[in-house]
């Protein structure tokens, strides 16, 4: 996705580079070539594995968590509330692993020429001219981002395969093979991923400008969110969403359809099933 990542995010900071996805690319590989069409593959990697090993774990334990404390009964009766309080708590925690990553992979793809060569370059000249605290700058904005992009995206999935399997799906969940039920859970996770990227899409620009912003001079003040937001204006923050709208639902397909043949790997059901709903609570 990285790609398209860099695109989205230089879409979302210089409105006026490329006229679309295709234009991009096309620009980025004539002037900067293949290296440059995966500018900001390192942090991605690195900080999107921290964020998605807290994230899915965790959630499974908050998930689990909460419904202990609120008891059979309630859990199941309020259990999209239990979805969202799941999500969001897990959220908060990966946010803190994610945030240094996301930082330094917005400042890669949204300048040119390059910040850095590589990861290890650009940590060292992040961490020299703006200290640890730069790369927490953006951390207010992410979690604006992603606790609501989450909640999103694990409450929708988990109503979409509910939904799939009560209205499409005429026999119960059983009686449909492994491959059936991943399929399920790949079109589950994609339409998740629609809904959570256009949700979460406004914060998204404002995190990518707010990493993007020069170093002011001693005693001028640094744009804060505020400021970004009226900058941008209301047409201004949603720059960029076409191109995020089909990285995040691929993305989000993917890691539900990976997520859950682990699962069936290790012997657990898929998500949403009878069974996981009763071990659960």
């Amino acid at each position: 996705m990285t790609p398209l990542d860099l695109v989205k995010c230089r879409l979302q900071v210089k409105p006026d580079l490329y006229k679309g996805i295709f234009d991009g690319w096309r620009t980025i590989l004539s002037k900067e070539g293949f290296r440059g069409i995966i500018t900001g593959l390192g942090p991605t990697a690195i900080g999107y594995s921290f964020q998605g090993a807290g994230k899915y774990g965790l959630y499974e334990y908050f998930k689990y968590h909460y419904s202990q404390l609120a008891g059979d009964e309630a859990a199941h009766k309020y259990r999209a509330v239990l979805y969202l309080a799941a999500s969001a708590s897990a959220e908060f925690i990966a946010d803190i692993l994610l945030c240094p990553w996301e930082a330094l992979k917005v400042r890669q793809q949204t300048s040119y020429p390059p910040f850095a060569r590589n990861t290890v370059e650009g940590f060292t000249k992040l961490k020299a001219a703006e200290g640890l605290t730069g790369f927490y700058k953006g951390i207010v904005p992410l979690w604006g981002r992603q606790i609501p992009y989450t909640m999103m995206k694990f409450a929708s999935f988990e109503g979409t395969v509910e939904m799939i399997y009560k209205t499409f799906l005429t026999k119960p969940k059983s009686e449909y093979n492994k491959m059936q039920q991943l399929g399920v859970s790949f079109a589950g996770g994609y339409i998740a991923g629609i809904l959570c990227a256009t949700v979460s899409h406004p914060a998204d620009v404002i995190v990518s400008k707010l990493n993007n912003l020069p170093k002011v001079a001693a005693g001028e003040k640094q744009m804060g969110v505020t400021d970004i937001a009226k900058e941008l204006g209301w047409k201004g923050v949603w720059r960029g969403l076409g191109p995020r709208i089909i990285m995040i639902g691929t993305l989000t397909g993917l890691q539900w359809l990976f997520y859950d043949t682990f699962k069936v790997y290790v012997g657990l059901p898929t998500t949403g099933s009878a069974e996981e709903t009763k071990k659960t609570q």
